[in-house]
C-alpha cells in the first residue's frame, strides 16, 4: 500500500492529513486521488458506507481549487442533511491550511437566508441536498454554470429518497466539460441511466464485491419468540455496558416505543424518527455523536447519513427486507480499521433470510444464546468492579478529607462484610430485576438431537428433569387467557408464601391454552396442592405434574378408544340409532379467566 505522501498531494493538504491523524490511504482513496489530480477522468466508485469516500474526492479538489475567484468550482450532493453537515465538516478541516477555500453548507429545514448570504460571499465548494440546490438556483442565488467538479455521494440513496428527477435537473444544468465523480454502494438501473447521459468514459472503481459485508464486522443472531424481542434486545445490551450503537427497527411507530420502553427501563437511549422537527434532530444527532446516547433507535430512512465511526453495535430489532439493506446497516460499525458486531433479534420463520443474507454479503453468522440473569448480573457486576478499581482518587481531592470519618465508621466490619454490603447495595436493583427470570432462547430441532446425544436438556426431557430435581407442572392457563410469564411467576408466589423458603422458579413454556413451568422437586407437590383448584375471575386453576397429567391422558385415551369401539358396534348393530350432538357448547363455567379483557366486538344477547 503506498502512503499519503505517493498520491501527490501538496504539502499543505498532507500537513492536514497529519493533523487528521490518517495514517495510510484506503484503497478508494488511493485510487481516485491521483486520478482527480492528474487526469480529470470522470470516475464512477462502487464503494461500501466508510471506505473513507469524502477524503478520496474532498482531498484533491482542496488542492485543486482556485481561491482567487470568487465562482463556485465545486457541487457535492448528499442525500440527507446530516451527511451534507458532515461532508462540509470534513472538507472544512481538509482546507485547515487552505484558509481562503470557502466550504458552504446547503440544506432542507433551516434558514434559508443564512444560506443565501452565505453563497454571496465567496463558497467555492457548495455541499448540498439536492431540494435546497434547486430552490437555490432558482432563486438565482448558487450559480453552478461554472463549476468543474460535481460529487454525486451516496447516490443510490438519493434515488431510494425520490431524489430521481432532482438529479437530473441539476446534471442538465451544469457544464459538459466539469469533471462528475458518482460514489455509490450499488448500481441501479438509474444510477446507470445517468452514466450512460451524463458522464464521458468513466472509470470504475471497485472496492470489495458487491454487497459484501465489512471484513472486520462479526454478524451474529438469537433465535427468540416474536413476542420475547424486547426483552432479549435489553438482555443483550446490559451484556455490554459500553455498547455505542444503532438499533434498527422497521416503523417510525415502532422506533418510538422501543425507545419509550428503553428510555422508561433506565437505559440512555433516543429515537430518530420522521416525527421529529429538525431541531429535535439536530439534539438528538449532537447527543449521540458526543456519546451523551449510548443506544440510537432509529428506521432506516431516518439513519441515512448518519455518519459515526465508533459505533460498537448495530442491533437489527427486525431485519430489513432487503439484504443490500443490512449490508448498509452492518456497514455502519467496524469503520476506520476498527471492530464492529452486528446483531439481529429474529424468530425461526427468518432463518431463511439469515441464509439468504449470508449468501449475499460473503459472511457467516453466528448463532448466540441470548443472555441468563446469571451471565448478566455477574457481567454488571465485574465492569462495576472494574470501574471501581480504574478510579484515579487523588490524594488532594474531596473524598481524602472524609477518609477518616468513613474509616472510623467502617471499623466494625471486615473487609468481606464490607464489600459484600457495598455490592448488595449496588446491585439489589438488578438482582430484583432478573430473580427468576425465564429462558428466552427457542430451541430448534438440531439443539434438542444435540442435546439429547449429551445427556442435556431438551424440551420435556424427564431424564433431565429428574437428574437435576427439577419438576414441570401443568397449569390450565395460557396465550389466550392474556397472561405472561410473569404474571405466572406472581401466582406461585402469592400462592406459596408460606413456604419455608423461596420457590426457584425455571423455564416457563407458554402455550395457547396451557402453559409449563419448571420448580424445585421438593416443592412441587406443595406447589400443586396450594393452587389446584384457585379460583382466578371465576376460573378454576388446574395445577398438576406434568408425567401424571400423560398418564392420566393415555389412560383416558385408552378408555377413550375402548368406549369408541363399543359404540361403534352397538351403532353399526342399530343404524337407525340417533348419534349424539357433535356441536355441544362450552358452559358459561368453562370460559377463559380474564376473559373480559377482550370482549370487544362481542354481540350482545339483548334483543
Amino acid at each position: 500500500m503506498s502512503s499519503f505522501d505517493s498520491l501527490g498531494l501538496s504539502e499543505e493538504l498532507l500537513a492536514a492529513v497529519r493533523e487528521k491523524g490518517f495514517e495510510d490511504p484506503t484503497p478508494v482513496q488511493e485510487r481516485t486521488i491521483p486520478e482527480i489530480l492528474n487526469h480529470g477522468r470522470d470516475i464512477i466508485s462502487l464503494a461500501q458506507t466508510g471506505t473513507g469516500k469524502t477524503a478520496a474526492f474532498g482531498l484533491p479538489i482542496v488542492q485543486l481549487t482556485d481561491d482567487l475567484t470568487s465562482q463556485t468550482q465545486a457541487l457535492i450532493l448528499s442525500p440527507t442533511r446530516e451527511l451534507c453537515l458532515q461532508i462540509a465538516k470534513d472538507i472544512k478541516s481538509f482546507a485547515s491550511t487552505r484558509q481562503r477555500v470557502q466550504i458552504v453548507a446547503v440544506y432542507g429545514g433551516s434558514d434559508i437566508r443564512s444560506q443565501i448570504k452565505q453563497l454571496k460571499g465567496p463558497a467555492h465548494i457548495v455541499v448540498g441536498t439536492p431540494g435546497r440546490v434547486i430552490d437555490l438556483i432558482d432563486r438565482g442565488v448558487l450559480k453552478i454554470g461554472n463549476i468543474r467538479w460535481l460529487v454525486l455521494d451516496e447516490a443510490d440513496e438519493m434515488l431510494n429518497m425520490g431524489f430521481k428527477d432532482d438529479i437530473e435537473t441539476i446534471l442538465s444544468s451544469t457544464p459538459e466539460e466539469r469533471q462528475t465523480l458518482l460514489f455509490s454502494a450499488t448500481m441501479p438501473p438509474f444510477i446507470e441511466k445517468v452514466v450512460g447521459q451524463y458522464m464521458k468514459d468513466p472509470m470504475e472503481i471497485r472496492i470489495g464485491k458487491t454487497n459484501e459485508g465489512a471484513a472486520n464486522v462479526e454478524h451474529q443472531y438469537y433465535i427468540v419468540k416474536a413476542q420475547d424481542r424486547y426483552l432479549a434486545l435489553k438482555r443483550i445490551v446490559d451484556m455490554v455496558p459500553d455498547i455505542y450503537g444503532i438499533v434498527f427497527c422497521r416503523t417510525r411507530q415502532e422506533t418510538k416505543e422501543i425507545a419509550d420502553k428503553l428510555i422508561e427501563d433506565g437505559y440512555n437511549a433516543d429515537a430518530l424518527h420522521g416525527d421529529l422537527s429538525q431541531a429535535q434532530r439536530d439534539m438528538v444527532m449532537q447527543r449521540f455523536r458526543t456519546k451523551h446516547l449510548q443506544l440510537l433507535v432509529a428506521t432506516d430512512v431516518a439513519a441515512r447519513g448518519i455518519d459515526v465511526m465508533e459505533l460498537t453495535h448495530v442491533i437489527n430489532y427486525n431485519l430489513p427486507d432487503d439484504a443490500e439493506v443490512y449490508v448498509h446497516r452492518s456497514g455502519r460499525t467496524g469503520r476506520a480499521g476498527k471492530s464492529g458486531i452486528s446483531v439481529s433479534i429474529i424468530h425461526t420463520r427468518e432463518l431463511n433470510r439469515i441464509r439468504l443474507i449470508e449468501k449475499i454479503s460473503h459472511k457467516k453468522f453466528i448463532r448466540c444464546l441470548v443472555p441468563s440473569a446469571e451471565e448478566i448480573c455477574q457481567k454488571k457486576l465485574l465492569h462495576f468492579i472494574d470501574g471501581v478499581i480504574n478510579q484515579d482518587v487523588d490524594s488532594d481531592s474531596t473524598v481524602s478529607a472524609f477518609l477518616p470519618t468513613i474509616m472510623e465508621s467502617l471499623s466494625m466490619l471486615s473487609k468481606e462484610e464490607i464489600v459484600a454490603k457495598f455490592i448488595a447495595n449496588e446491585f439489589e436493583t438488578v438482582n430484583r430485576y432478573y430473580q427468576n427470570a425465564a429462558d428466552l432462547n427457542v430451541e430448534l430441532a438440531e439443539d434438542r438431537k444435540g442435546k439429547k446425544e449429551k445427556g442435556e436438556k431438551s424440551g420435556s426431557d424427564n431424564a433431565y428433569l429428574e437428574k437435576h430435581d427439577i419438576a414441570r407442572l401443568f397449569i390450565n392457563i395460557g396465550k389466550i387467557d392474556h397472561i405472561k410469564a410473569t404474571d405466572i411467576i406472581g401466582l406461585i408466589n402469592d400462592y406459596n408464601r408460606k413456604l419455608p423458603q423461596k420457590v426457584n422458579i425455571g423455564h416457563i413454556d407458554l402455550n395457547r391454552n396451557f402453559s409449563f413451568v419448571e420448580v424445585d422437586r421438593k416443592w412441587a407437590n406443595e406447589i400443586i396442592n396450594n393452587m389446584n383448584g384457585k379460583v382466578i375471575d371465576g376460573y378454576k386453576l388446574v395445577v398438576e405434574m406434568t408425567e401424571e397429567r400423560a398418564r392420566n391422558r393415555r389412560s383416558k385415551e385408552n378408555d377413550s378408544r375402548k368406549e369408541y369401539k363399543n359404540n361403534k358396534r352397538e351403532y353399526n348393530s342399530n343404524p337407525r340409532k340417533e348419534r349424539g350432538d357433535k356441536n355441544r357448547h362450552r358452559s358459561k363455567d368453562n370460559e377463559r379467566p380474564f376473559s373480559n379483557k377482550n370482549n370487544k366486538g362481542k354481540k350482545s344477547n339483548k334483543k
